[in-house]
């Protein structure tokens, strides 16, 4: 047996070589930006900001093996060669069950392989079919795998299509969508497609606070509550429900882990009504961690092994790859090769033969927005940086210290007596309950959340994202939906660049904040207040709070 000497704190696993200097902002100086942008807290400038918390999608620090490989990036408009490299990082990860299996091809890329049979035989001549990521010619006569350059375009692509599908179908007809949880572009792509998003989620369960503010394990608050999706597809009628969606972790369910068994669960139902199963895959190795370390039988199984058992319970899949894919760009949009998706979706002659086949559809909308199927929007350098990422976000080490962070942030909140903190986090972002934190006393109507984002840009330069009353439309919604909404504030955690310095800066400004909470505004829209996504556009202003 090796020698231990243990220590009290864990060893480095990484160091940081690049600097970003931060301007010294004045809140007079943030006071007119805020005037300028309308109160919309994505038009105020980066550049004034001390943090930024916005969002972790794209604002990733990407490692220096990933830095190296954009100089590997070919910029060939026709099946460049990163095309080949991601879609095989997919199978490695997502289908071939761990690392003993993988491939990892785009070692040939990275070692200036010039043996061109070598290449031919292992990378551009492989045919694969059957799973969610065809090759060479079945690609090609069956579509299934389609890069894009980011998850809501993804979402754009499928709903669009669907929506075709189904208006042509069934003219007129509304249907029905569930999920544990749409996030806010999911949400709007859905509307927009004439349908009804409905999130089933355990809200009783999601606002427990345990003694102590500490969990033993992760009780899994994202998982989709399965008998109120029973209760809605039995209500609504299986035929009204042409998908089911499962967020992976559960964004707008506060970042909370589903578990695998509720996986298999949601599997099964939508399967006993032949209802296609979509996953909304953003933070899939996030979610594989919360497995490993908390759900009985997964604790010896890598991040990757976990994955592909995953991957395995879904019909389709949509990413948005600038979160998991530990990249700044990049998304995929997949269903199953002849799978359940495939059949309900593409139109067959009377023997069978197929007449119609969604992925060509799929294909030419991706084309037709997006540029060749061979890059669907990214450039070859971002494709390699993507495929690098992928196999990152699969280390143990990086996840162990991103879920850390997550912890530290929302414990420190606690700890500083803000009510409403979230308990335990999420893998990628702390999440407030605004509800508690303005002890009950501020209406739906007050938006006092997105009061709470602004106040924190305009005192302290921290910019966060309000996913509640604001940004999911509770005014909009009918009762059943509105009782779906949480009302929460999101500090999401960039992957690999926010330093302990950052966390106690925001944690030490949000206690300041709470304490004075009674002054934070209330905010009112002035123009846009029905526009599709509204908080990425939308026009506001503040009014004082009278209920001191």
């Amino acid at each position: 047996m090796s020698k231990q000497y243990p220590l009290n704190v864990p060893a480095p696993h990484h160091f940081t070589y690049a600097v970003r200097d931060l301007p010294e902002v004045t809140v007079e100086q943030r006071e007119r930006a805020l005037q300028a942008t309308h109160y919309n807290e994505f038009a105020f400038p980066s550049g004034m900001l001390t943090v930024d918390m916005l969002s972790d999608s794209g604002t990733t620090a990407m490692t220096n093996h990933q830095w190296a490989s954009l100089f590997l990036g070919d910029e060939a408009y026709g099946r460049n060669t990163g095309y080949y490299v991601l879609l095989d990082t997919f199978r490695d990860i997502f289908e071939r069950g761990g690392e003993k299996n993988w491939k990892k091809i785009i070692d040939l890329v990275r070692t200036d392989c010039r043996d061109v049979e070598k290449m031919m035989d292992e990378v551009y001549l492989c045919e694969y079919e059957g799973g969610l990521f065809n090759g060479g010619a079945a690609q090609m006569e069956r579509p299934n795998a389609f890069i894009i350059q980011q998850g809501r375009a993804a979402e754009s692509v499928l709903m669009e299509i669907v929506r075709n599908i189904l208006a042509k179908r069934h003219p007129g007809k509304k249907f029905t969508i569930p999920s544990n949880g749409h996030f806010d572009t999911t949400e709007g792509n859905i509307k927009q497609m004439g349908s009804i998003p409905r999130n089933l989620y355990n809200k009783t369960l999601l606002w427990e606070v345990p003694e102590g503010g500490r969990y033993e394990k992760n009780p899994f608050k994202g998982n989709m509550d399965i008998e109120k999706l029973e209760q809605l597809i039995q209500g609504v009628g299986p035929e009204n429900v042409p998908l089911i969606f499962t967020c992976i972790t559960n964004n707008p369910v506060c970042g909370q882990a589903v578990s695998m068994g509720n996986l298999k669960e949601i599997n099964r139902v939508a399967h006993k009504y032949n209802i296609p199963l979509v996953f909304d895959t953003a933070r899939w190795a996030e979610n594989a961690y919360f497995i490993k370390m908390n759900e009985e039988g997964y604790a010896d199984k890598s991040i990757a092994e976990i994955a592909t058992e995953m991957f395995s319970y879904c019909d389709a899949f949509t990413m948005s790859a600038k979160k998991d894919g530990h990249a700044n760009m990049g998304g995929m949009l997949a269903f199953r090769d002849k799978g359940l998706f495939w059949k309900n979706f593409s139109d067959f002659n009377e023997d069978g033969t197929v007449k119609t086949d969604v992925g060509v559809l799929l294909k030419v909308k991706q084309i037709s927005c997006y540029g060749n199927d061979s890059y669907g929007g990214m450039s070859g350098r971002d494709i390699m940086a993507l495929a690098v990422g992928l196999y990152e976000s699969c280390d143990f080490n990086y996840m162990n210290e991103r879920v850390a962070q997550c912890n530290y942030l929302a414990e420190g909140f606690y700890d500083a007596g803000v009510k409403g903190v979230v308990l335990p986090a999420g893998g990628h972002a702390v999440y407030i309950n605004m509800d508690e934190f303005f002890d009950g006393k501020r209406g739906h109507d007050t938006f006092a959340g997105e009061g709470f984002s602004l106040e924190l840009i305009r005192r302290y330069g921290i910019r966060v994202s309000e996913l509640g009353d604001y940004s999911m439309e509770y005014d909009l919604k009918t009762p059943e939906q509105q009782a779906e909404v949480c009302n929460v504030v999101r500090f999401a955690i960039d992957r690999s660049r926010l330093t302990k310095e950052h966390l106690d800066y925001v944690i030490a400004a949000v206690k300041a904040l709470y304490e004075d909470r009674e002054n934070i505004p209330n905010m009112r829209i002035v123009w846009g207040h029905n526009l599709p996504m509204r908080h990425f556009h939308a026009f506001l202003e503040p009014y004082p709070n009278e209920e001191k």
